[in-house]
């Protein structure tokens, strides 16, 4: 193929994988749902690489996935069946071009890491708020497309929250230089935020220039053991209205939820007992402000009333990271005990009880032989949703089942006012869900800004918007 000889000129041999052993890490999503050829891996350097790759694969009608840690869960960095497809991965393009403490920002490469961009904001004193179970994988640019939230969105928001600008590749192979550090630029359509949360349907990030916070000087956390979820809620606004923002984490879990956590990071062990659990963090930073004492008074209150069963404050800083590792394992937990079929979704706070009151009614009804598993983000009243197998079968078993399981969910969840997708995005596995869920209004206005930047379809084909 005359593509891959040019690119090979452009990047070098060591810069266009071809062969399928070479391929398959990249072609594979990490949950193992979709595993789809591509004609090459392609790894540049620079941006100047990403246009002209850009301008190649347009010219031969080859379509590109972009793809940076491939740690989604929708299955939005990996090629879709029928059609020549190249993978283009940021994963070398990992450089900090600019660090201004003046100003709190930073701007990197898309390809470099979530933890590695923690550990430059720490040694420059100042924090990145964002943070999830695969820092140590996520890129910045798939972070960035997939407008990942984590467990601290409570306190500072979602991704789009930390952008302040953008540099993009287009279809056409022109670079948009949108590295602005302004905090406040009212020229016109802000143009980054068509390109936050498109997952690389529109245009190739290629870096990003992010707020950075002040350092956190102390921190207190606590396990608390809760009836359910109404009990959870009930904390949640106690300690929000004595914390305030200083409340930077609230993380909801039921028992088997965590057990599935505990085994892999902390050798099966539970701190305690309880039907549910939230994990509760206050952070401090102003030196006056004392998070641990806080906390206390706050735990008393909720004991006091009768809403909390039980509860560990973290000691130590190991026993912090225990509470989160442990939560941040569920996901990896349930993989190696055969995985789920995952859903994602969001509703106003005051409906989470509903939520999860109509979810049990569902299983009893329809699923009973199937494992219900939740857990997420009770501040953000993101909730995910996960059905495991029967006892002693596999996830394959649960195949016919899948759609109608997906299905009933996400309708309970837009029934009481939400999103059947709070935060993994739609990728290639929610695309049902955009036909059942959005308006026909929503669908045409993205498919015509799909039609304005990439009117070939050359970017992620087969991902976020049906039919584009």
């Amino acid at each position: 193929m005359r593509l891959l000889a040019d690119l090979a000129a452009l990047l070098g041999a060591d810069g266009v994988l071809t062969d399928a052993a070479d391929r398959a890490p990249y072609e594979r999503d990490w949950r193992g749902v979709a595993q789809n050829p591509a004609c090459a891996v392609v790894l540049p350097k620079h941006v100047e690489q990403v246009s002209e790759i850009v301008k190649l694969c347009a010219a031969n009608n080859v379509k590109i996935v972009p793809q940076g840690g491939n740690s989604g869960l929708v299955a939005g960095g990996v090629p879709v069946a029928d059609s020549a497809q190249l993978i283009l991965s940021l994963n070398r393009m990992a450089r900090v071009r600019a660090l201004d403490l003046a100003g709190d920002h930073i701007i990197v490469e898309a390809g470099m890491t979530l933890a590695v961009l923690q550990a430059h904001a720490q040694q420059a004193g100042r924090l990145f708020p964002v943070s999830f179970g695969a820092e140590g994988t996520a890129r910045i640019g798939g972070i960035i497309s997939t407008n990942a939230g984590g467990m601290q969105v409570l306190s500072y928001g979602n991704m789009r929250e930390q952008v302040l600008g953008l540099e993009v590749v287009l279809a056409d192979g022109r670079v948009w230089d949108g590295l602005s550090a302004l905090r406040k630029d009212n020229t016109g359509y802000d143009l980054k935020q068509l390109f936050i949360g498109a997952e690389g349907t529109l245009g190739i990030i290629t870096a990003a220039c992010l707020r950075l916070q002040p350092p956190v000087r102390q921190r207190a956390s606590a396990l608390v053991g809760v009836a359910d979820v109404a009990r959870a809620l009930d904390v949640f606004q106690v300690v929000r209205h004595v914390a305030g923002p200083d409340l930077t984490l609230c993380e909801f879990m039921t028992h088997d939820a965590l057990a599935l956590g505990a085994v892999i990071a902390n050798d099966g062990r539970m701190p305690f007992s309880s039907p549910a659990y939230l994990l509760l963090e206050l952070c401090a930073r102003a030196q006056d402000t004392q998070p641990a004492t806080m906390l206390e008074r706050v735990l008393a209150a909720v004991f006091e009333e009768g809403t909390a069963c039980d509860a560990v404050i973290a000691q130590s800083e190991r026993e912090r990271a225990d509470f989160i590792a442990m939560r941040e394992a569920i996901s990896e937990g349930e993989l190696r005990q055969g995985g789920a079929v995952k859903h994602d979704v969001a509703v106003p706070l005051g409906q989470l009880p509903a939520l999860v009151g109509a979810l049990e009614a569902l299983m009893a009804a329809r699923y009973p032989d199937c494992r219900l598993n939740l857990f997420g983000h009770v501040g953000d009243g993101n909730l995910h949703v996960n059905i495991r197998p029967p006892a002693g079968q596999s996830l394959a078993d649960l195949a016919p089942r899948k759609a109608a399981i997906t299905a009933d969910i996400e309708a309970l969840a837009v029934r009481l006012g939400g999103s059947f997708s709070a935060e993994h995005g739609i990728g290639q596995l929610r695309l049902a869900g955009m036909v059942a869920h959005k308006s026909a209004v929503a669908l045409d206005l993205m498919r015509a800004v799909k039609h304005a930047l990439d009117p070939a379809g050359l970017f992620n084909p087969g991902k976020t918007v049906p039919g584009a």
